[in-house]
């Protein structure tokens, strides 16, 4: 009854963080990107808590929120992050799978699709993190829930909104809400 319990509460704990998550995210529709909630790709278990579509059209955003312990930072140690001296690189890895899978799905390029992780609760050491993926290019982005809308605000260069609108209904045809059953 415990274990229970106590992943009912860590599953509450989450959805919590999604859904401040979510609430940061409504800012950025006003400048032009398409957010969309708790998608899944076909036959696929596991669910994107967050695509963002950017508003040059040419790009999507993987963002995975978590919510880790608050009396412990979030930081690169040996390339790898951890909070406190929990290594949650596993994290990281998944977050850049999600994101290859996501490319695939939509028809882009892997470096077209950015996987992101906001964490709440556990202050970022510096604020901001790029973590790398063995075997993969780019980084991955593990931001503070302050750094969240000032990064995503200033990546964009150029705004197409008619590009962009056309991602967003690619996203909308291939990625379907999440249910368990995947």
């Amino acid at each position: 009854m415990r274990r229970a319990d106590a992943a009912a509460a860590r599953w509450a704990h989450g959805a919590a963080g999604e859904e401040t998550t979510a609430r940061l995210l409504v800012q950025l529709e006003a400048a032009g990107w398409h957010v969309r909630h708790d998608l899944q790709v076909a036959g696929r278990r596991f669910n994107l808590d967050h695509v963002l579509t950017s508003p040059c059209g040419t790009a999507l955003v993987v963002l995975d929120t978590k919510a880790w312990h608050r009396g412990r930072t979030t930081a690169l140690v040996g390339g790898r992050v951890h909070c406190g001296t929990d290594d949650r690189h596993d994290q990281v890895v998944k977050v850049a799978g999600y994101a290859e899978v996501v490319a695939a799905a939509v028809g882009l390029r892997p470096d077209q699709v950015w996987p992101l992780i906001v964490v709440h609760g556990s202050p970022i050491a510096g604020g901001r993190l790029e973590a790398r993926v063995p075997g993969q290019r780019g980084v991955v982005h593990v931001l503070g829930p302050d750094w969240l809308v000032p990064t995503l605000a200033g990546a964009p260069k150029a705004r197409d909104p008619r590009r962009a609108a056309q991602l967003a209904g690619r996203v909308d045809s291939v990625l379907l809400p999440y249910t368990e059953r995947g």
